[in-house]
């Protein structure tokens, strides 16, 4: 019983697990900030989904606009824009999800490095629920492989263009 209430802990429901890929794309920041958050490009680039909408009668990504996002895993996603400050950075934070995450929180910064190059950086950072939060680590490096590979295809496809 006290070992069941130890691992119910705070010491594993409220922990946050943070990472960062970062990666240089031979275009301009102003050219992939656009790219990345054209929903109609979405799918074109970002191998990890199946599905990305915006919702609510959105046409374009802003701050207060919510997307609709589905791995091919299946696991779908809705987020919410909390910064859109072109050509620099964006933020997401997580409104609906999957039951494994308490909460899910993502930028992405969009640094000019010269006339073109772009170092595109993806931070995320989330809490797991109980009993999630026991394989924290594998989760997060699944997650973190993932998002090598997306920044790598992001990169592929965007210095065809």
């Amino acid at each position: 019983m006290i070992a069941a209430a130890w691992l119910r802990s705070d010491r594993y429901n409220m922990r946050s697990i943070k990472f960062s890929e970062k990666i240089l794309i031979g275009k301009d920041p102003q050219f992939l900030f656009d790219y990345t958050q054209d929903y109609s490009n979405r799918l074109l680039w970002d191998t990890f989904l199946k599905k990305a909408d915006l919702v609510d009668g959105a046409d374009k990504a802003d701050v207060g606009v919510k997307a609709w996002c589905v791995a091919h895993n299946g696991l779908g996603m809705e987020t919410e824009y909390v910064t859109f400050n072109r050509p620099k950075t964006t933020a997401i934070r997580m409104t609906k999800g999957p039951f494994l995450f308490k909460s899910f929180l993502g930028s992405w910064v969009f640094k000019e490095i010269s006339t073109r190059e772009t170092e595109v950086t993806f931070l995320y950072s989330f809490k797991l629920r109980f009993p999630f939060s026991l394989v924290g680590p594998v989760i997060k490096n699944n997650l973190q492989r993932n998002v090598r590979k997306r920044l790598t295809d992001l990169k592929t496809c965007a210095e065809k263009i």
